[in-house]
């Protein structure tokens, strides 16, 4: 199994991380720091496949990468991952552009949405990188678990590559994801980061986060 690096280590990057651990691949977390507490504890929690350095580090292992950061923050994170480490490698962008500066429900950073998207904004500081965008539709507990939602739910995934795209597309039915559309390129990640208002509002409505879209065709 392909070796995984995770930007990020809050509940996402958790989640993830574990997830894949179970599945027997082996995760490096990255961080901003070498000697993160949040990361060490994770990897204590998850055995000797798991391991944590900083983003530079975990570009270098992973021979896939889930950038599992906030998305004000995924810019630079990039920036200090390395462009060239990401070079030909499937990057799972779960981010989403939100703003939660006038407190919740958050809205979607001007400058990436409507015409642009974050997805967009990472494989432009990334380029020789296989960004995909994927995930960010739903909450950590259903991305790993689709069922969880109590269906058959949907999911799509959007990038330029192909094959970057099948092989994430391999990890999903992993995660138990069934159901999924290719909606083609890297600014069709447009559509799914502006499916996150939505998700939101639903989410405030029902109390319930354990929910995901269906494609009834």
């Amino acid at each position: 199994m392909k070796k995984i690096g995770i930007f990020g280590t809050g509940m996402v990057g958790n989640t993830i991380g574990s997830k894949l651990i179970q599945l027997g691949y082996q995760v490096k977390m990255g961080s901003r720091s070498a000697n993160n507490e949040k990361a060490a504890a994770w990897a204590a929690q998850n055995g000797p496949n798991a391991s944590t350095g900083t983003f530079s580090d975990a570009a270098d292992f992973g021979e896939i990468i889930f950038n599992c950061t906030k998305g004000d923050a995924s810019p630079e994170v990039f920036r200090l991952a390395g462009a060239d480490r990401l070079k030909g490698k499937p990057v799972i962008d779960i981010s989403n552009p939100l703003d939660f500066s006038k407190g919740m429900p958050p809205s979607l950073m001007p400058d990436y949405s409507n015409t642009y998207s974050m997805g967009e904004e990472l494989q432009k500081l990334a380029p020789g990188a296989h960004i995909v965008k994927t995930l960010n539709i739903v909450n950590c507990e259903v991305m790993v678990d689709a069922k969880r939602s109590g269906g058959d739910p949907t999911m799509f995934v959007s990038g330029n590559d192909a094959g970057a795209k099948q092989e994430v597309t391999d990890i999903l039915r992993q995660f138990g994801w069934n159901d999924v559309i290719d909606l083609g390129d890297i600014t069709t990640a447009r559509g799914t980061e502006m499916l996150l208002p939505i998700w939101l509002r639903t989410w405030m409505a029902t109390g319930n986060g354990h929910f995901a879209f269906k494609i009834v065709r």
